[in-house]
C-alpha cells in the first residue's frame, strides 16, 4: 500500500517548502496595515480570536512585549492569532480605540474587542492572558477539527484522507500524542513498521494513547516472529500439543496481519495447557489484543472465546 508514504514525499507532518513540525508563522503573526485591518482582525476573529498588539518601533515596552505575545500565540498551535499594528505608521484604528499609550493589546472575538491591557506583562501573565482567550474561541482547535477529520476519514475507510489530516495536524503540534498514533497506526496498517516507528519516536516521554500502545505491541509480534511458518506448520500436524510451534505460528500469523488466526491459534494452545511456559500462550494473547487495537472485532471476540475456554 502507498497510501501513506506517498502523501507528501516526506516525514509526517512535513509539507513542501515549510520546516517539519513548525506551522507557518504568517498564518498566526502577521503585520496589519489600517487599509487591512478590518479583514486581518475583524472579520478573522468571527472564525478565530485574534490578539492585535499596537506597538512602535521607538518604544521599548513593546520590544519586551512582543517576543513574548509571540511566543505565547504560538504555543496555541493554531487557537488563535496575533496581528502586529505599527501606530506611527498605521494610526487610524489605534484612535478609534482609545489607545493612550503603547504597548496596548486587545483580544478581538466574533467581531469585536472582548479583553485587552496596556503596557508590557511577566510572560507568564502574557501566556495566561492568550490561553484564556483560546479557550474563548468557537468550536474546536485546528488540531482537534484535523484529529474529527482523520476519524471521520477512518469510518468512510479514507486511508489516504486520514493520513493527510495527521500529517497536516502534527505539523502544527508535532507532539500531539493522538497526531502521533493515528499516523503510526496508519503506517503500521498498511505494512511499514519502519516508518511506524519513526512516528512513534515523535511522542513525549511516557506518552499513552491505544494507538501508541497498538503500534508498539504490533512492532513487538513483528521483532519476535519467524519469517517462515512452514516448519511450525509441519510440527503442528505431527504433534498438536507442540506449545512452542504453535506460539511461533501464532506470533507469526499475528505479525502479518492475520490477527484472528493467531487469536484462534494462542486459545487453542490454552486450552490445551493453560499453564505451559508460565502461561506463555495468554500472555502473547494479550499482546495480540493490544496490537489489534482494544476495542477491535478481534479483541472482543478474542476476549469472548478466552473467557469461555477459563470459566468452563
Amino acid at each position: 500500500m502507498t497510501l501513506i508514504g506517498d502523501i507528501q514525499g516526506q516525514n509526517p507532518g512535513q509539507n513542501p517548502g515549510q520546516p517539519a513540525g513548525r506551522p507557518d508563522p504568517a498564518d498566526l503573526i502577521k503585520d496589519a496595515t489600517d487599509a487591512t485591518f478590518m479583514a486581518d482582525v475583524v472579520e478573522a476573529s468571527k472564525t478565530q480570536p485574534v490578539i492585535v498588539d499596537f506597538w512602535a518601533p521607538w518604544c521599548g515596552p513593546c520590544r519586551q512585549l512582543g517576543p513574548a505575545l509571540e511566543k505565547a500565540v504560538t504555543a496555541a498551535k493554531g487557537a488563535v492569532k496575533l496581528v502586529k499594528v505599527d501606530i506611527d505608521r498605521n494610526p487610524a484604528y489605534a484612535g478609534q480605540l482609545r489607545v493612550q499609550s503603547i504597548p496596548a493589546v486587545f483580544a478581538f472575538v466574533d467581531g469585536r474587542p472582548v479583553d485587552g491591557f496596556m503596557g508590557a506583562l511577566p510572560d507568564s501573565q502574557v501566556k495566561q492572558f492568550v490561553d484564556g482567550l483560546a479557550k474563548q474561541g468557537a468550536g474546536a482547535s485546528p488540531v482537534d477539527e484535523l484529529l474529527d477529520m482523520a476519524r471521520e476519514s477512518l469510518e468512510l475507510g479514507d486511508m489516504g484522507g486520514a493520513a493527510q489530516a495527521y500529517a497536516q495536524a502534527l505539523q502544527m503540534d508535532p507532539g500531539n500524542v493522538k497526531a502521533i498514533g493515528g499516523m503510526a497506526r496508519l503506517y503500521q496498517q498498511a505494512g511499514d513498521l519502519e516508518r511506524a516507528a519513526e512516528v512513534l519516536e515523535m511522542a513525549p516521554e511516557g506518552a499513552k494513547d491505544p494507538d501508541i500502545d497498538a503500534v508498539r505491541a504490533a512492532l513487538a509480534l513483528a521483532a519476535e516472529a519467524p519469517s517462515e511458518t512452514a516448519e511450525f506448520e509441519r510440527r503442528l500436524a505431527a504433534d498438536p500439543d507442540d506449545h512452542e510451534a504453535r506460539l511461533e505460528y501464532a506470533t507469526a500469523l499475528a505479525a502479518s496481519g492475520r490477527m484472528m488466526e493467531a487469536v484462534d491459534q494462542l486459545i487453542d494452545s490454552i486450552g490445551r495447557d493453560r499453564e505451559w511456559n508460565d502461561q506463555a500462550a495468554r500472555k502473547q494473547l494479550l499482546t495480540v489484543f493490544e496490537a489489534a487495537g482494544p476495542v477491535s472485532d478481534v479483541a472482543k471476540q478474542g476476549r469472548r472465546k478466552l473467557s469461555a475456554i477459563l470459566f468452563s
